[in-house]
Parts: C-alpha cells; sequence; structure tokens
C-alpha cells in the first residue's frame, strides 16, 4: 500500500466556512453624509460662479515673463543670423579645436 492511499481528497474548508456569517454593520449615518456631501459640491459651486475668472498677475510674474519673451526673442534672432550651412562649419571647426581624447572609440562586435 502506498503512503498516499489514506490522504483525505476533499477539498480544505476554512472556518470561515463552517456557518458562521458575520453581520453586516448597518450605516446609520449614510443619509447625514449624503446630504453633507450634496451642500458642499452646492456650495463649491455657487463660488466658482462668483469667483472672477480671471487671475491677475504679481509683478514678478510679470517680469519673469517679460525676460522670457526677451530671451526667446533674442535665440531666435541668433538662430536666424547663420544659415545651416554656416552653422555645420562652425561645428566642425569646434570638433577639430577638441583633442583626441574626447574622440568616442569604435565599438564593433566583429573585431
Amino acid at each position: 500500500m502506498s503512503e498516499y492511499e489514506y490522504v483525505e481528497k476533499t477539498p480544505l474548508r476554512l472556518k470561515s466556512d463552517s456557518g458562521i456569517k458575520k453581520k453586516k454593520k448597518k450605516h446609520k449615518n449614510e443619509k447625514k453624509l449624503l446630504e453633507q456631501v450634496s451642500k458642499v459640491a452646492e456650495v463649491a459651486e455657487e463660488e466658482k460662479q462668483n469667483k472672477p475668472t480671471e487671475l491677475k498677475q504679481t509683478n514678478a510674474e510679470l517680469a519673469f515673463q517679460k525676460m522670457q519673451e526677451k530671451m526667446q526673442k533674442e535665440r531666435i534672432l541668433q538662430k536666424a543670423s547663420m544659415t545651416h550651412k554656416q552653422r555645420v562649419e562652425e561645428f566642425n571647426r569646434h570638433l577639430d579645436s577638441l583633442t583626441e581624447h574626447f574622440d568616442i572609440p569604435k565599438v564593433s562586435w566583429t573585431k
């Protein structure tokens, strides 16, 4: 006879399945909570309607925005001052001035 012949072959039963069931608690305050939530939503909607939609910027925000626009204009003018060919030539001159220390070594799987 095998060791496994006396093993019980029915599925395991957990303690909670033994017939003891917990009662669900009833929420007594559900109606009150729903009323409060609806009141809060109404108040929020009223505040939205009463507030002006325009937000005024502070002096610092205005100064920051002006500087951003100025810097953007300068970048555009700088890029427009040279053609693509001139930019490539300048970049090549810059690369020629660098030492070989900064060159990327050739990576090959075959050699």
